[in-house]
C-alpha cells in the first residue's frame, strides 16, 4: 500500500515500522509534526517534554532499558541537547536510539540557520539525511540499524522543505522488537573522567567503521550519467538537481553525511572532468572533499545563505532562467502579526505607552516586537528573556530596575525559564519578570505542555501551578492579570517596578485560537463619535482599519476582546450585542 505523506508523517511511519516504543520531543518547527504523527500510533508512548534536553535523556533511559526510542527537535533544540549528545556518543546505545533534527535554512520561523551537521561532526556520531519523504521511512529504519549494530546514538537531519513536502511512501508492517536485557555496566555507562577515557578510543574506532559504511552502504549512490559534468549533494539539493539537469549529469548524492566516505568520493571524482558540490548553508561536503585532496567547485558558485531552488542552481550554472510572473509591486506587504483577540496585545500595549525595555523570548509573542506596538527590545533564545534582565539590572542598577521588564510564555518558561527565575532570586536583582500564560504553546500549533494539564494525547496530567512554582522558587511577589483589562496591567506592572524585589506578574487568558474558547460578539465604531484619531490603530490589531477618515471593525475578524473599546476616550467602539 502507498500513501502520500509529508516527511515529518514518513518519519512518524519509519518510527512506527521500526517498533521503536519511547519518543519524547519538544515542539519545534519544523520537526513538530514527527512527534504529533507518532503519537496517532498507540504501540508508541509518545510525551511532550519540557525542553529538548530532557527529551533527550529520556530517549537515553529508554534505550539503556533496552527498546528502540527516539527524540525529535529543530536545530536550535539541538543546541539545548547537545550536553547528553556528546557523552551518548561515549556510552553508545542498549535499544536503537535515534534523534530527528530539523533545520532551518532561509529562517522561516527561526532565530538562525545554523547547519546541523556540524553537531554530528564535534559528537563524532552518524548523520543521515533524506531527500524525500519515502527515504525519510527508510532511512529511519536504518538509522535503528546502525544505532544497534554500531552501538551508537544516529542522527537524522531533515529541514523544513523535506520536513513539509510530501511524496509517496510505500506502507509496511510494523516489526515488533524484543525487549533487550539491562546488564549492570559501569565502564559504559557512568561516564566518569577513569571510564570516559577508555570510551573515547571505541568513539573513534566506530567512526572508522561508520566510514567504511558509507563506501559501501545503498545509502550513498552514485547515479553515472556522463563524465563532463559530476555533482556531490545531498538532501533537498539533490531533488534540485535532478529537476534542473535531470539525468544529463552524474551524481554522488550522499544519504549518510558524516562520517563521509572518502574512496567512494575519489573515485566518482575520478570519472568526471569537472566537479561541483551543491550543499546548502556551509561547505562541509566541499571541505571534506578539499581536506582528502579532491578539487571541486563549491562556494565561489553558491552561497551559505538560505535556501536553494532550481532557479538559483541555474543562474549559477548560466542555464536560462525561466519565465515568472511578478506581483504587482504595489501590492502592500502582509507581515505576521498577533491574531485579533491575542491576549498578549493589551500587556504590550501597556508596556509600549509606558515606555518600558521590554527583554523578551521566543514565541508568538516575539510579534510584539512590530508595528505598531514595537516593544520588545531583545529576542535571544529560549529562556534568554528571565536571564538577561538579571544581567540587564545587575549591570544598570536602580536606572534599569525601575523601567525594564521581561516576557516570556508559560511553555517557554518551563523549557528553560525557571533557572533564570532562580537566579534573579538566588543573587538577588529588582527585577519584574512577567510570564504571559495562554494556556498552551501557541507558536508550533497548539501543543501542551506541563501547565496545561494534557499529555500529547489530551489525557489528563498533572498541571504545574505558576503561582506556587514562583514562590517556591524563592519570588515572594506573584499576581495574576488579565491581559484584556488595560488598567489591571498597567497597574500591577507600574507598581511591581517600583518595589525593590524580585516579581513576576502572570498575565493569564488562553489564545483566542484554543477550541474551548468562544468569541464574544464583535465591537462596532458609532460614526458620530469617532474622530478620526487613530488611537486604536495603536494596538496593531488586524480587526482594525481606517476607511474615509473613521475606524472600522471587521467583525469577521473581531473576537469582542473588548481592549479597544478601553482605548476609545470617545466612546465611539461600542461592545457588540450580547
Amino acid at each position: 500500500m502507498k500513501k502520500l505523506m509529508l516527511g515529518n508523517e514518513a518519519i512518524a511511519r519509519g518510527l512506527y515500522e521500526a517498533g521503536v516504543k519511547v519518543i519524547s520531543s519538544y515542539p519545534g518547527t519544523p520537526s513538530t509534526e514527527i512527534t504529533e504523527f507518532a503519537a496517532k500510533y498507540d504501540e508508541i508512548y509518545c510525551e511532550w517534554a519540557p525542553n529538548e534536553k530532557v527529551a533527550a535523556e529520556v530517549a537515553f533511559g529508554a534505550s539503556l532499558r533496552g527498546v528502540r526510542s527516539a527524540c525529535a527537535m529543530k536545530h536550535v533544540g539541538l543546541n539545548v541537547a547537545a550536553d547528553p549528545l556528546f557523552t551518548l556518543s561515549y556510552t553508545g546505545v542498549n535499544g536503537g536510539l535515534v534523534i530527528f533534527v530539523a533545520d532551518d535554512p532561509a529562517m522561516h520561523s527561526s532565530q538562525n540557520e545554523q547547519d546541523s551537521r556540524h553537531y554530528a561532526i564535534a559528537a563524532k556520531v552518524p548523520m543521515l539525511e533524506p531527500a524525500d519523504s519515502s527515504e525519510a521511512k527508510e532511512f529511519t529504519k536504518a538509522a535503528f540499524n546502525i544505532s544497534e549494530e554500531y552501538d551508537t546514538p544516529v542522527i537524522v537531519r531533515m529541514c523544513t522543505r523535506i520536513a513539509h513536502s510530501q511524496s509517496q511512501v510505500e506502507l509496511e508492517d510494523r516489526v515488533e522488537k524484543e525487549l533487550l536485557p539491562y546488564e549492570k555496566n559501569p565502564q559504559k555507562y557512568i561516564m566518569a573522567p577513569a571510564n570516559a577515557v577508555k570510551r573515547h578510543p571505541f568513539v573513534e574506532e566506530r567512526t572508522e567503521k561508520l566510514r567504511h559504511l558509507g563506501e559501501t552502504s545503498n545509502l550513498n549512490r552514485v547515479e553515472n550519467d556522463g563524465k563532463e559534468i559530476g555533482i556531490i549533494c545531498s538532501g533537498t539539493c539533490y531533488q534540485y538537481v535532478k529537476e534542473v539537469f535531470g539525468d544529463t549529469v552524474s551524481v554522488l548524492k550522499l544519504g549518510i553525511v558524516n562520517p563521509l566516505p572518502v574512496d567512494l568520493i575519489k573515485n566518482f571524482a575520478a570519472n568526471v572532468e569537472k566537479l561541483y558540490v551543491i550543499e546548502e548553508l556551509d561547505g562541509i561536503i566541499e571541505s571534506h572533499l578539499k581536506n582528502i585532496g579532491v578539487d571541486c567547485i563549491g562556494k565561489e558558485m553558491f552561497s551559505p545563505l538560505g535556501e536553494y531552488n532550481q532557479s538559483v542552481i541555474k543562474a549559477a550554472f548560466g542555464l536560462e532562467l525561466p519565465e515568472t510572473v511578478s506581483a504587482d509591486s504595489n501590492i502592500p506587504v502582509r507581515p505576521p502579526v498577533m491574531c485579533a483577540g491575542c491576549p498578549h496585545r493589551g500587556l504590550f500595549y501597556t508596556l509600549s505607552k509606558n515606555k518600558i525595555t521590554v527583554l523578551g523570548d521566543i514565541g508568538c509573542y516575539t510579534l510584539g516586537s512590530a508595528a505598531p506596538l514595537f516593544a520588545l527590545d531583545s529576542t535571544l533564545c529560549m529562556g534568554a528573556s528571565v536571564s538577561g534582565i538579571h544581567g540587564f539590572n545587575k549591570a544598570g542598577g536602580k536606572e534599569s530596575e525601575g523601567k525594564t521588564v521581561c516576557v516570556i510564555g508559560d511553555s517557554t518558561f518551563m523549557h528553560s525559564g525557571m533557572t533564570g527565575l532562580v537566579n534573579i532570586a538566588y543573587n538577588g536583582s529588582n527585577s519584574t519578570v512577567i510570564i504571559l500564560d495562554n494556556s498552551i504553546t501557541g507558536m508550533t500549533g497548539h501543543q501542551q505542555n506541563p501547565t496545561t494539564g494534557y499529555t500529547i494525547k489530551g489525557e489528563p496530567a498533572a498541571a504545574v501551578n505558576l503561582e506556587e512554582l514562583c514562590k517556591s522558587l524563592g519570588i515572594k511577589r506573584v499576581r495574576v492579570v488579565d491581559p484584556y483589562n488595560l488598567k489591571e496591567c498597567e497597574d500591577a506592572v507600574l507598581e511591581e517596578l517600583k518595589v525593590a524585589e524580585p516579581s513576576v506578574i502572570i498575565s493569564r487568558r488562553p489564545c483566542m485560537l484554543l477550541k474551548y474558547v468562544k468569541a464574544k460578539p464583535a465591537v462596532k465604531v458609532n460614526e458620530d463619535k469617532c474622530v478620526g484619531c487613530k488611537m486604536c490603530m495603536k494596538l496593531g490589531c488586524p480587526a482594525i482599519s481606517m476607511k474615509n477618515g473613521k475606524a472600522k471593525i471587521d467583525f469577521t475578524q473581531c473576537v469582542g476582546c473588548d481592549v479597544c473599546t478601553q482605548m476609545c476616550r470617545l466612546g465611539a467602539i461600542e461592545k457588540g450585542e450580547r
